[in-house]
This record gives C-alpha cells, structure tokens and sequence, in this order.
C-alpha cells in the first residue's frame, strides 16, 4: 500500500494551481500528433472538480459557435503545461452542471472581486508560466537527445 502512495505522490504536479469550481481559466494542454507537439488553450468555466489525489478531473466549459462544449482534463496529466485564471467565480456550489441549460448572458458566472484576489491569481499565473518553461525545456532537451541518438546510430 504504501509503494502505490510513493509512486502516486512522484507522479503528482508539483505546482499545482489553485483554481476552483466556477473560475474562468485558460488550460494549455499538450498534443502530440506524430512526431511534432503543439499546445492547445482551451478557455471555460471550471464545472467540477471530481475524485481526489492521482485520480483528480476538472471539467471546463466553452461556448464555441453557440455550442456548449465540454472537456475534462486530469489535474496531475504531464500534458498540461499549465492552467491560467483568467478571473475568479462567485459560487455557492461544488458542482455547476447548471449552467448546462442557460443560454447566453444566464451562463455566466459572477465574478469573485476581492482584495487580495488580483494579487494571488497574479502570483498563481507566475508560478504556473515559470512551471510551463521548465516543462518546455524539458521537452526541448529530449528532443535534442533524440536528435543525437539518431545521428548515432545512422553513423
């Protein structure tokens, strides 16, 4: 039991962002298509947050062409770069399936306005781009140990 609870905590995102049910975020997610990566944002409202440690989901939502459109990303996936706010909700729920039915201006969210919320949500975005570029180098040097491997073995 215990070496499935080390090896969860080695796999789990070590700067986790602080968003919650309800805020607007930006999700830049990682696709692979062959050989080339590209990132993808996807910008929605935080619907819920299900399941907990390893296991943990978010489901975003968007308005694309008068669609409503869903997509659930797993919190700790290597995929995500990383998770910007674009602003704070103002929620009284743990889940928002609500907003499933509302057209328009009713599927909007409030926004949470406060003292210190621009300052946090600043400081989250921070750490969440300084976390992007160390993920990118990561993915720059692997490539250029890819690139080296192949000359190797071509000579």
């Amino acid at each position: 039991m215990d070496l499935i609870k080390t090896i969860e905590e080695q796999q789990k995102r070590k700067g986790a962002q602080g968003f919650n049910v309800g805020d607007t975020v930006k999700v830049y997610f990682k696709i692979v298509e062959g050989k080339t990566e590209r990132i993808q944002v996807y910008e929605g409202v935080v619907l819920c947050m299900k399941n907990s440690g390893i296991g943990l989901t978010f489901t975003v939502r968007k308005d694309s062409y008068g669609v409503g459109v869903e997509r659930v990303f797993p919190y700790h996936s290597p995929h995500i770069v990383k998770v910007d706010i674009v602003h704070r909700g103002k929620v009284r729920r743990s889940k928002l399936y609500y907003l499933r039915d509302k057209i328009g201006k009713d599927a909007k969210v409030k926004e949470l306005i406060g003292g210190k919320v621009a300052a946090e949500i600043a400081a989250r975005n921070a750490r969440a781009e300084a976390n992007a570029a160390e993920v990118e180098k990561a993915i720059k040097a692997e490539a250029a140990e890819a690139k080296a491997a192949e000359a190797k073995e071509k000579k």
